[in-house]
C-alpha cells in the first residue's frame, strides 16, 4: 500500500479497496431491499413499503407495525374463514363422500333376454 517507504499511498491499491467496498455495499443494499420487499409482500402490505426500512426512525415504526399490527393477509384470512362458516360449500356429514373414488356406472352388460313364447 505504501510506496517504498516514502509515505505515499499506492493509488491502484486504494482504488481497488474503494471499488470493492462500493460493490460490496451495493450488493448488501440490493439484498436488503429484496428481503424487506418480500417480508412486506408476504404480510399483505405493498412490497414498496420495505423501502421505508432505509429511513431512520421510520424503520423502527415500520418494525413495530409488522410486530404488533394486524397484517392485511390475516384480515383476509379471517374474513374468508367467516364466510366459510356462514355458507358451507361442503356437506357436514362425511358419508356423502366415499373414501375411494367412484367411477361412473354406465350400462352394465346384461345377459341376453330371450322372449318367452309358446314353444
Amino acid at each position: 500500500m505504501y510506496n517504498n517507504g516514502t509515505g505515499t499511498v499506492d493509488t491502484g491499491a486504494a482504488t481497488g479497496i474503494i471499488l470493492f467496498s462500493v460493490i460490496f455495499s451495493l450488493a448488501a443494499i440490493i439484498f436488503a431491499v429484496v428481503i424487506y420487499w418480500r417480508i412486506f409482500a408476504k404480510a399483505g402490505y405493498s412490497g414498496a413499503m420495505g423501502l421505508l426500512m432505509f429511513i431512520p426512525i421510520v424503520n423502527i415504526v415500520m418494525l413495530c407495525i409488522l410486530a404488533f399490527g394486524e397484517w392485511p393477509i390475516y384480515k383476509e384470512l379471517n374474513y374468508l374463514r367467516q364466510q366459510a362458516t356462514r355458507s358451507p360449500q361442503y356437506p357436514s356429514s362425511p358419508q356423502q363422500y366415499p373414501s375411494s373414488p367412484q367411477y361412473p356406472q354406465y350400462g352394465q352388460p346384461q345377459p341376453p333376454q330371450y322372449p318367452r313364447g309358446n314353444t
